[in-house]
């Protein structure tokens, strides 16, 4: 009995330091990120998705670190290069999460990005992919901020392209910060990220 309880210690110990060491590994890439070392951040993501195989959220973040700082990229090979290893890494969060409306919503920012740097090229092709996938996640998480209000920015985007009026999607945004007062993530870890890019956006909202 005694060297079973040796054992279960061990076991759980050594649990509880895995735990410690996602943890520990997780927050100091959020903390390279706030420090404005997004590469660095993204491949510390990497690393631990590498190590925690059935945790889909370091893949998350590693892919949204490359599509966020896609945008505005004039270089067509830079930014193919970033879109894949996003697209890649998409793909593994996807792999361990199917249908998870968070991935999902990336996955629209990917294309987005694409239709960003060159609409005339990409706009034909990806729009409609856009637009089903925020369809879709909205169906399935109709009280997720981040699916509301990026939607909503995607249809003021293309308003603004059509030289249509954008007001209507405010009350999409307003709804959305909404969202935000309410909205508790399952962990510290999972995400939260938006809010700061809705009320930027309402600020304008309209004009």
């Amino acid at each position: 009995m005694k060297k079973l309880i040796i054992i279960a210690t061990v076991l759980v110990s050594a649990f509880l330091n895995a735990q410690t060491n996602y943890e520990q590994g997780m927050q100091k890439a959020f903390d390279l990120w706030t420090n404005n070392q997004p590469t660095e951040a993204a491949n510390l993501f990497e690393r631990i998705s590498s190590a925690e195989t059935d945790n889909w959220l370091p893949a998350y973040y590693a892919a949204q670190i490359n599509i966020l700082y896609s945008f505005g990229e004039r270089d067509e090979d830079v930014l193919s290069a970033k879109l894949k290893k996003a697209q890649d890494l998409i793909n593994d969060a996807t792999a361990i999460s199917k249908e998870n409306p968070e991935i999902m919503v990336l996955q629209a920012l990917l294309h987005t990005a694409w239709v960003a740097y060159d609409g005339a090229t990409y706009g034909m092709t990806l729009s409609g992919k856009v637009v089903e996938i925020y369809t879709k996640a909205k169906m399935m998480a109709p009280e997720n901020p981040r699916v509301v209000y990026c939607k909503a920015e995607w249809d003021m985007g293309g308003a603004k392209y059509f030289g249509q009026d954008t007001t209507p999607f405010c009350k999409d945004l307003e709804h959305a910060l909404e969202l935000f007062a309410n909205f508790k993530p399952e962990t510290p870890f999972h995400p939260n990220w938006g809010k700061d890019r809705v009320e930027m956006l309402l600020e304008t909202c309209g004009k």
